[in-house]
C-alpha cells in the first residue's frame, strides 16, 4: 500500500446496510491505515462516563460533552486521546492528519493546555487486520469521506452521521435523510 492509498485521517461512515451493531450509523476517524491493517476511533458514541471520573487531570481540556467516548469494540480498558492543534503542535502530541493528532496521556496536561483546541478521550478503538477493511469497503459497508477538524469535537455527536453525509456532494448527501427504521415507511 502506498502512502497515497492510505486512508489515514479520513472518515469511514457506516452505510445503512452495515449490520454490525458496533458500527450502526457510526463515523470512524482512521488514525492509521497501512499493509498491516487499520486503526480508528468511533467519533459519535458518547458514554455517560465523565472524563473527570476516569482521567481527572484532562477534564478541563475535554470539549463538550465532557464525557468519554466509546472508540470501538477493541480494548475498552485502554484510552486514546485526540486533539485538534493548529500549527506544529506541542510535545506530547503527534499529528495524524492536518490539525488532528493523538495526545500522549502520560504527558502532563499543563504542557499541552495552551495549544490544544479540542480534546476527546476514547475508551477502546476500532481495528482491522491486513486486508479486512479493504474487504469491507468492497462489500459496501463504508463510505470513505474527508474529515474536517470539527468532526473530532462536534458538541452534538449523535448528529454527526447525518451531518457528515449532508456535506457530501451528489447522491451521498441524500442518505442523510435515511430513516432510522426504514420498515416504518
Amino acid at each position: 500500500m502506498t502512502e497515497a492509498s492510505s486512508l489515514t485521517g479520513r472518515l469511514l461512515v457506516a452505510t445503512p446496510a452495515l449490520s454490525d451493531p458496533n458500527f450502526d450509523r457510526s463515523v470512524v476517524l482512521l488514525l492509521d491505515h497501512d499493509r498491516e491493517g487499520a486503526l480508528g476511533v468511533v467519533l459519535n458514541r458518547p458514554t455517560p462516563v465523565g472524563v473527570s471520573e476516569v482521567l481527572e487531570p484532562w477534564a478541563s481540556l475535554a470539549g463538550e460533552p465532557g464525557v468519554v467516548f466509546q472508540g470501538g469494540p477493541v480494548a475498552l480498558d485502554a484510552a486514546l486521546a485526540i486533539a485538534v492543534v493548529p500549527g506544529t503542535g506541542p510535545l506530547g502530541w503527534r499529528r495524524v492528519h492536518g490539525s488532528i493528532g493523538l495526545v500522549d496521556l502520560e504527558a502532563p496536561p499543563e504542557v499541552l493546555a495552551a495549544e490544544v483546541g479540542s480534546l476527546r478521550i476514547f475508551a477502546g478503538y476500532a481495528g482491522w487486520g491486513p486486508g479486512q477493511l479493504e474487504r469491507e469497503l468492497d462489500e459496501g459497508a463504508w463510505y470513505v469521506v474527508d474529515s474536517e477538524p470539527g468532526d473530532v469535537s462536534v458538541p452534538e455527536p449523535e448528529r454527526l452521521w447525518r451531518a457528515v453525509l449532508r456535506r457530501q456532494r451528489g447522491s451521498l448527501a441524500l442518505l442523510a435523510t435515511y430513516p432510522d427504521d426504514p420498515s416504518l415507511n
